[in-house]
């Protein structure tokens, strides 16, 4: 992570790329922030709450910005709320379930595994691992209220939008207390390890100018403070949600492959604030991009650099790999045989897996697995040559697979066209 490894244009100004780039929303100063972000090494933190047992793409903009700082020179503290957890910031609609302690505990070893590999924790700027339940569950009540809660007064904590929302349908001292645990959070962390910046989402603005403004009340600092701006679709659906459910970054819960598609079936609309927001290629690199991509927009350039880079970052080249080659195998532009059974497996389950006991005809599988609505309309398919099992045309309707012909000893591949497939899994 040395200097020469980073684009002309961060080398020059940090603080220039993000504005750039669109990453700074909401700042306790640009002047302040210029200062610290290109004046030298900074310590840096940002939390995530183990609410599910996993991080998903809508975290993904806080745990990119963390990589991009300290490969400017910046040391990140990736806090990983075990305290703050187990209460759960306001939402706007209506409580949150408590989770049971020990369900919490578990979430927070995955998930602080999950962020190990995108940052380095070796070098001048050593990335740290933290826990806030380290000084949270030893303070007493009493310690709580008066260390700490004779600092917040209750008029700024009622005006925080997400609290005056809730006001009207009740909001418990629980939640309505989280902004003090997370003001704390970053009083402890400026008091152990010198952290000078704390930055997250947009909507953690209120907690985060929260500590800022505890941390001067308590006689320390100065620290600064900032905001990405949330992100969104532009067809007006929820950022980090697929036909699927969730995109997750664990694996187990989303495959890479399903992963890289959600990235490559991103809108024209989005995909060029989407390259801003979270590639490293240099601005004079994403401009090229952003000017090839209008000008040959169905060929999807942008969308296919962004799944690769992200795909890469979260689950590694290898990974990367096999899902290119299967979106390309899967319309015909290379080998069924080349794919992992865990990635054709995936594949094949997000186009649409049906599961029989035995094999009928291809028209049969055709209509099986959902191509076509009848016979008819398999019989017509195939007689005029857009009928394929693992990419081979087939043009007799009553023609049969063999058990040599199945990939991985369980599935085929179908497809109707250039662009409609499915998939077969043979349960024995």
């Amino acid at each position: 992570m040395s200097d020469s490894s980073l684009p002309p244009s961060r080398r020059d100004s940090l603080t220039d790329d993000l504005l750039w780039r669109g990453l700074i929303q909401d700042s306790t100063g640009l002047d302040e922030l210029r200062e610290l972000l290109d004046g030298g090494s900074a310590t840096f933190y940002v939390g995530f709450d183990p609410t599910a047992p996993s991080l998903h793409v809508g975290n993904l903009m806080q745990v990119v910005m963390g990589r991009r700082l300290q490969l400017a020179g910046h040391r990140p503290l990736l806090l990983v709320g075990g305290a703050t957890g187990q209460i759960g910031d306001p939402k706007e609609s209506a409580e949150r379930t408590l989770n049971p302690p020990e369900v919490i505990a578990g979430w927070v070893q995955r998930i602080r595994d999950q962020l190990a590999p995108f940052v380095s924790y070796t070098g001048e700027n050593a990335a740290q691992l933290v826990n806030n339940l380290d000084w949270t569950a030893e303070m007493s009540v009493v310690e709580f209220l008066r260390d700490v809660g004779k600092h917040f007064p209750v008029n700024k904590m009622l005006a925080r939008e997400v609290v005056k929302a809730r006001l009207e349908t009740g909001i418990s001292y629980t939640e309505f207390s989280y902004q003090l645990l997370q003001a704390n959070d970053f009083f402890e962390l400026h008091r152990r390890h010198g952290c000078q910046l704390q930055y997250g989402g947009s909507d953690q603005w209120g907690n985060i100018t929260a500590g800022v403004d505890y941390i001067r009340r308590r006689g320390a600092g100065p620290v600064q403070a900032f905001t990405t701006p949330l992100v969104t679709k532009s067809d007006g659906t929820k950022f980090g949600k697929s036909e699927t459910g969730a995109v997750w970054l664990d694996p187990e819960m989303t495959s890479p492959y399903a992963f890289y598609q959600f990235w490559v079936n991103a809108d024209d609309r989005d995909v060029v604030r989407y390259l801003r927001y979270f590639s490293f290629r240099s601005r004079e690199e994403l401009e090229e991009l952003e000017k090839a991509t209008a000008e040959r927009p169905a060929a999807r350039l942008a969308q296919r650099a962004l799944a690769e880079e992200l795909t890469s970052l979260v689950h590694g080249e290898r990974e990367m790999a096999q899902a290119v080659a299967a979106s390309q195998a899967l319309f015909g532009r290379g080998s069924l045989d080349e794919l992992s059974l865990a990635t054709l497996r995936a594949a094949l389950t997000e186009a649409g897996l049906v599961q029989l006991t035995e094999l009928p005809d291809v028209a049969g599988l055709l209509r099986d697995s959902g191509l076509v609505p009848s016979m008819k309309e398999a019989r017509r398919v195939i007689a005029e040559g857009g009928a394929y099992v693992n990419n081979n045309r087939v043009t007799e309707a009553d023609a049969t697979v063999s058990p040599s012909d199945l990939l991985h000893d369980r599935y085929l591949v179908l497809r109707r066209g250039k662009r409609s497939f499915a998939g077969v899994e043979l349960r024995q």
